[in-house]
């Protein structure tokens, strides 16, 4: 039976979601409160430069495959892909890098360079980390988290030392480098913890990044965005822009429908891929699952300080990805988890997209993406904004050795408030909820609401977690639970 299905935002979950609803035969509307579509995956285009706002790392080709393949699609259909070589650089100080080319062959052999010995180590740690992601991201991750059993199987039982150790434990028995150890936590940060508080079994993540590799989605990651689009309107589905939601409209305990702009819009059925805090203020104080106490507990993802820069030049001795550890990683994560405040020596990332891409940038230029991770809710002022990007140009410049400043063209910032006003983001985070033991699975906060029926929730706050990849799979797995639930009324009906 049809159903008028009202979806709220358009990011990855949500559009990925109103294609798998589409498909099965209901009629799905996507409101989204910005001008363009995307969430926190949109692009920002000015003087001929082109950048992503949002995700730039392109991991888990797998998932994507999995996802355009649920509807007899390929992403080649949609957008050009290019693995990267090497995938990215590490600097640690001037003159002092490791690359990470495109293989676990040439991984090896720069671990090698590095500490004797531990080439050997590094592929066992892979095929450890190979055999989590086998477990993880082609079977767990696809479970809605409904209950605790569904991380019980044979395969799980025989890893479950590996759900009470770390990442940080794992790799430092391994690897007494501390460079190679920086290299290794590094993938977890796209989970948004810390490797000290990330069970051993994501160690999946360095499979993606060693095992699978990294691309570049030719125009961006917004090319994706734009797939799905386009997959989703030849499926039915309708986009509206510009539509701010004023409030989920229930009767009885059942959502019945969303005001937008001050317009009344009928549904059968609510989902909602905005921030889930601010999705449940939409609602009225009994409706709400989840408590301002229960948010303010949770471990939350960093927030981001991110700069989208147009230099007048072509910046030398960076790779398309490059990470700047060249100061305390340990300090850094402390002001982000444990004293939240602004670091003061911040590791920091740049993205040079038109390393890759000549459409990122007009002929002779380079177009550059730099990004802080913050904790959320700190204090954000212009001010300080100004005196971060002076902080990570003056390390960028003496580190890489070149001068950059006075060829910055233009510069846009983004940050907290940012977050806040543009994505009604919890305290402004960027990634969503961590993914701690006890933040994992079941214990994140539901796709289904419990409290109203028909209403429904996905993305980087609920199952399985933050990354584009796990919110390709949140729109899976939500529009799975509501045909379950679809199937269920009209047999109750019948």
């Amino acid at each position: 039976m049809q159903k008028k299905i009202s979806i709220i935002g358009s990011g990855f979950s949500a559009l990925a979601a109103s294609c798998y609803l589409a498909k099965a035969g209901n009629k799905v509307t996507i409101y989204e409160k910005n001008e363009t579509i995307g969430g926190r995956a949109r692009q920002l285009k000015k003087e001929g430069f082109t950048f992503d706002i949002g995700p730039t790392w392109y991991w888990m080709p797998d998932v994507f495959e999995r996802f355009f393949g649920d509807f007899e699609k390929h992403p080649s259909d949609y957008y050009q892909l290019i693995k990267l070589n090497p995938a990215y650089q590490v600097y640690f100080a001037k003159n002092d890098s490791i690359t990470i080319e495109d293989t676990l062959q040439k991984i090896c052999i720069a671990f090698e360079k590095e500490e004797k010995g531990s080439s050997k180590k590094l592929k066992k740690f892979i095929a450890k980390a190979q055999s989590n992601y086998n477990i993880a991201i082609k079977d767990l991750v696809y479970r809605p988290g409904v209950s605790p059993l569904e991380l019980v199987t044979p395969a799980t039982m025989k890893k479950i030392g590996q759900f009470f150790s770390t990442i940080s434990k794992d790799v430092r028995k391994e690897f007494s480098n501390p460079r190679l150890v920086s290299i290794l936590e590094f993938p977890v940060l796209f989970l948004g913890a810390k490797a000290s508080n990330t069970p051993s079994f994501y160690s999946f993540m360095n499979y993606a990044d060693f095992g699978l590799g990294t691309f570049h989605p030719k125009n961006g990651m917004y090319s994706v965005i734009l797939a799905i689009k386009n997959l989703a309107e030849e499926l039915g589905v309708t986009i509206k822009t510009n539509q701010n939601i004023e409030k989920i409209i229930t009767e009885n305990k059942v959502a019945v429908g969303i005001i937008a702009n001050g317009e009344t819009i009928l549904s059968d059925i609510v989902l909602s891929g905005a921030d889930y805090h601010h999705t449940e203020t939409l609602l009225e104080k009994q409706d709400r699952q989840y408590s301002e106490t229960y948010w303010n507990k949770k471990i939350f993802a960093p927030s981001s300080l991110l700069f989208y820069v147009g230099f007048n030049k072509k910046i030398k001795n960076v790779e398309h990805h490059t990470l700047f550890f060249d100061v305390d990683f340990e300090a850094h994560a402390k002001s982000i988890y444990n004293n939240p405040e602004w670091p003061e020596d911040p590791l920091f990332y740049a993205s040079f997209p038109s390393k890759t891409d000549t459409n990122a940038a007009p002929d002779g230029k380079e177009a550059g993406i730099f990004l802080i991770p913050l904790a959320p809710g700190l204090i954000d002022i212009p001010e300080i904004r100004e005196e971060y990007f002076e902080k990570i140009m003056s390390r960028f410049e003496k580190i890489t050795k070149q001068n950059v400043k006075e060829f910055v063209i233009f510069k846009e910032s983004f940050c907290v408030n940012d977050f806040i006003e543009q994505y009604n983001s919890y305290k402004g985070n960027a990634y969503g909820l961590a993914n701690t033991l006890f933040q994992t699975a079941f214990l994140r906060p539901k796709l289904k609401s419990r409290k109203v029926k028909g209403l429904y929730f996905t993305g980087q706050l609920s199952v399985p977690g933050p990354g584009v990849p796990p919110s390709l799979i949140s729109g899976k797995l939500v529009a799975q639970l509501i045909e379950k639930n679809i199937f269920k009324t009209t047999i109750n009906d019948k």
